[in-house]
């Protein structure tokens, strides 16, 4: 069935008619048609439309009656996945798009950002899947909305960042306190909103599967994430997670 967001496009193989109306044969030499999908524009109209008005940052972070995460000031869940791809040939774009955690080792990374109510407030555009955490972080413009009240949870991969909380690290040679244990627990238990997040956007299959366009239409990969993140957030306003804090 060909998707609404595609018109047909019939062309002759033989003679390279180009065919304005719908029929089997060619009039010129008899050969069969062919088809082509081709994009209608409609889904440029979801993203322009849709994206802004369901992917954004709250203005009331500040509040103090904003969900939080285990500290009032804990407003927002970091987190970063990945969109696997296949091996690439040229051995500098193996280096690139290595990624660890990618079933083929090759992907795509976007950075997505949440809510204490599960709701996606950001994303990044899309990366090579070398490129460090912290890196995506700094040039997404994230950091701007922070301050000493709206502070934002992440994994060690984020170490660094101003008004970035994550787990702490072992000291040489040393052990963790029971204080800093507790501490470690709270902050994996806040990240499970932005994993759990992570979880349901590879539930559309353009994410979850193994990509299969072109690797360097870096604009094309961000339009489609953005889109299934505001799909996400359409499906979250009908069928919350959980009640808000």
């Amino acid at each position: 069935m060909i998707s609404s967001s595609s018109e047909i496009e019939w062309d002759c193989p033989e003679c390279q008619t180009a065919i304005t109306d719908r029929r089997k044969y060619c009039i010129s030499c008899q050969s069969m048609l062919i088809w082509t999908c081709v994009p209608s524009g409609k889904s440029d109209v979801l993203y322009a439309s849709a994206y802004p008005k369901l992917i954004l940052l709250p203005d009331d972070m500040d509040n103090e009656a904003t969900a939080y995460g285990p500290e009032p000031h804990h407003k927002l869940i970091v987190d970063s996945t990945f969109i696997a791809i296949h091996q690439p040939e040229d051995s500098d774009q193996r280096k690139a798009y290595y990624h660890a955690k990618s079933p083929t080792n090759y992907a795509f990374k976007i950075q997505i950002t949440c809510d204490f109510n599960h709701r996606i407030v950001h994303v990044s555009k899309c990366y090579q899947g070398s490129v460090h955490d912290i890196t995506v972080l700094r040039e997404s413009g994230l950091l701007e909305h922070t301050e000493e009240h709206v502070q934002i949870i992440a994994d060690k991969g984020y170490i660094g960042g101003q008004y970035v909380i994550t787990p702490r690290k072992k000291p040489r040679g040393g052990e963790l306190t029971p204080e800093d244990k507790d501490f470690n627990r709270s902050i994996s238990s806040a990240r499970a909103a932005i994993e759990n997040i992570n979880q349901r956007i590879k539930s559309y299959a353009i994410l979850g599967s193994i990509y299969r366009g072109a690797y360097d239409d870096f604009d094309k990969i961000t339009r489609i994430t953005h889109v299934v993140s505001a799909l996400y957030n359409l499906k979250l306003s009908k069928h919350p997670i959980r009640s808000e804090r």
